[in-house]
């Protein structure tokens, strides 16, 4: 039966994360990218399909589990009636050998350990051949190897490993399992205690880097953390979050691979990140925008690969049963070929971003923008799919004429300050083109709110978005009015959908969770709106839907009281400190 996605907590090396369980089972893990095949993938099947479990054979009460300070190093804590142990978690930062480290340490007592590895190549397909080492194992298949080092002595049979081990009070059994290309030499095996170290230090001097000290401080920060979880060392690409196919509804087939970047997410990322502190990041994704969309911005995707891939093709893995049953599992995503407006808008927000906080550009940057901003200004009545991809046909959607504003709200801008008034001039003229017609034909005062697009009347949480990049102050009858309908409206126990799925006409079944990034969103627009207290109460109360470690998924279903979707999600944790920089503004 699968966990709750609340259980798993988030380790990583700026490569690839795993997902581990309160009780000490881990379940997802790609290597050597996020978007790699699985070698465990528990999470979307059962252990079979790959799993590390490392835990006392006998425990009592729930296993208490934390970060150790800024870092993204796990430690889980058991009681067991004759002492007490516990499991270090981290995966050290090896560019070319993804490597998880796992470290029993006995606190008092003496504490009986027990393990269980099952390794399983591309996603829970490929047994390995693995055979005994001096101090371990090596499991080798295709392409991919893996080698687990330990003290402690391994039995393998029936495709899988096990160990059962004492540790007595301030004893420490570690273990180390490593990833290499089956054409390159085994790894060199390293000290675990100065690993630890190495790790404590290159985190918690990551995390001095932050700026922000407003209210919440604590989870913010470890939001922050997770955002720079979800960023691809190698290449600066940011992911939208690193798991594939949790679904939105239990049951239902809304399963979607999030393993790659988006430009959307990307960039409110960037834009979070640069806004308390954290410049390496943006640097490094603006390079890598560079190199992705080169070209024609005609070929401009919303989703690229880790390395600014361009094709992403969708296909299903049949023989997982998804998380809880909830088929098809699906690797690529063929919303990659989807036009989406709105994409414009938001790269140039965040390069402008950028620049306000004093990462300066350079002439590639600025030649970008232009073709970006020139391509928007001729094509901007354009249909599209929209922020939320719907599998339908294109519409004009409000969101996307509001972030084609911003677009060239943003180009001209800076054209002006650079003394380029010729471009100004021409993009502020399309840009004051779009807003009117997105207030005439964008705003239905029968529904009493900015709606999903110009030929409907159905509410979209999207349009949240209005007051927060500029496009109508935050007081303006208009927004009140909107933020109010959109409050009783579109939100299901006090949480914000994304709209009525009921709605779309995209073809798919089932329903879906309220929708974080929407709530967060309302929480800000409440703030700028002047309404602190109940904008601060719904933040309080999105704040407890935080697993026990901070982590948030993609969605909440308020009456399960579960976490759905892809986890953690960049969207969620981008919203919760924009929405915490709001209320440290708006006080």
């Amino acid at each position: 039966m699968s966990r709750p996605i609340e259980d798993y907590a988030l380790i990583g090396d700026t490569h690839t994360v795993a997902l581990v369980t309160r009780d000490g089972d881990i379940d997802w893990l790609c290597v050597p990218r996020f978007d790699s095949g699985s070698v465990f993938a528990a999470l979307l099947g059962d252990e079979s399909n790959g799993q590390w479990s490392l835990r006392p054979t006998d425990y009592t009460g729930v296993p208490q589990r934390s970060y150790l300070g800024d870092t993204l190093i796990l430690t889980t804590e058991y009681t067991t009636p004759t002492g007490r142990a516990r499991v270090i978690d981290l995966m050290p930062h090896r560019k070319n050998h993804p490597t998880l480290v796992r470290l029993v340490e006995c606190i008092e007592g003496e504490v009986t350990m027990q393990t269980f590895l099952r390794l399983r190549f591309d996603y829970g397909w490929v047994v390995p051949w693995v055979t005994a080492i001096d101090g371990g194992l090596h499991a080798v298949a295709g392409p991919d190897a893996l080698v687990l080092r330990t003290p402690i002595e391994l039995d393998s049979h029936n495709q899988h490993t096990e160990a059962t081990f004492t540790v007595k009070s301030g004893e420490r059994v570690p273990f180390v399992l490593a990833w290499h290309s089956a054409t390159k030499p085994v790894p060199h095996a390293f000290d675990v205690d100065d690993a630890i170290a190495t790790a404590v230090t290159r985190w918690e001097s990551w995390s001095a880097q932050c700026t922000y000290d407003g209210p919440y401080r604590e989870q913010v920060m470890r939001s922050l953390l997770t955002l720079k979880a979800l960023t691809y060392e190698p290449s600066g690409g940011i992911v939208a979050a690193p798991t594939t196919s949790l679904p939105e509804v239990i049951g239902g087939e809304r399963n979607w691979d999030y393993r790659y970047t988006w430009l959307r997410d990307a960039s409110f990322t960037l834009d979070t990140l640069v806004q308390t502190g954290f410049q390496a990041e943006a640097r490094s994704w603006r390079a890598w925008l560079l190199r992705a969309i080169a070209g024609d911005p005609a070929q401009l995707q919303i989703m690229y690969g880790l390395e600014g891939e361009r094709r992403l093709p969708e296909y299903t893995l049949e023989w997982l049963r998804g998380y809880a049953d909830s088929a098809p599992v699906r690797v690529g995503n063929g919303a990659a070929s989807q036009m989406q407006l709105d994409v414009y808008g938001e790269v140039l927000d965040a390069l402008s971003t950028s620049r306000i906080t004093h990462l300066e550009g350079d002439e590639s940057t600025w030649k970008l923008e232009c073709a970006l901003a020139d391509w928007i200004a001729e094509h901007w009545t354009t249909k599209d799919n929209g922020i939320w991809e719907v599998r339908g046909e294109p519409q004009d959607f409000t969101y996307s004429k509001v972030m084609s504003w911003v677009a060239l709200d943003r180009a001209a801008t800076h054209a002006q300050s650079i003394g380029d008034t010729e471009r100004a001039r021409h993009w502020r003229e399309i840009a004051d083109q779009i807003h009117a017609q997105t207030c005439a034909e964008g705003y239905d005062p029968h529904v009493g709110s900015f709606v999903q697009s110009f030929t409907s009347s159905v509410l979209d949480a999207s349009t949240l978005q209005i007051p927060l990049v500029g496009f109508l102050p935050a007081n303006d009858p208009r927004v009140v009015s909107m933020v109010d309908t959109i409050e009783r409206e579109l939100t299901r126990d006090g949480f914000v959908l994304r709209y009525h799925t009921d709605t779309t006409g995209d073809g798919l079944s089932g329903d879906e969770g309220s929708f974080l990034l929407c709530s967060f969103w309302l929480v800000t627009a409440m703030a700028m709106g002047g309404r602190r207290d109940d904008a601060v109460a719904l933040f309080e109360r999105l704040l407890n839907l935080c697993n026990d470690v901070g982590l948030l998924a993609e969605e909440y279903d308020p009456h399960e009281k579960r976490l759905l979707g892809n986890f953690p999600q960049a969207f969620s944790h981008v919203g919760l400190v924009q929405a915490a920089l709001a209320l440290s503004i708006h006080d």
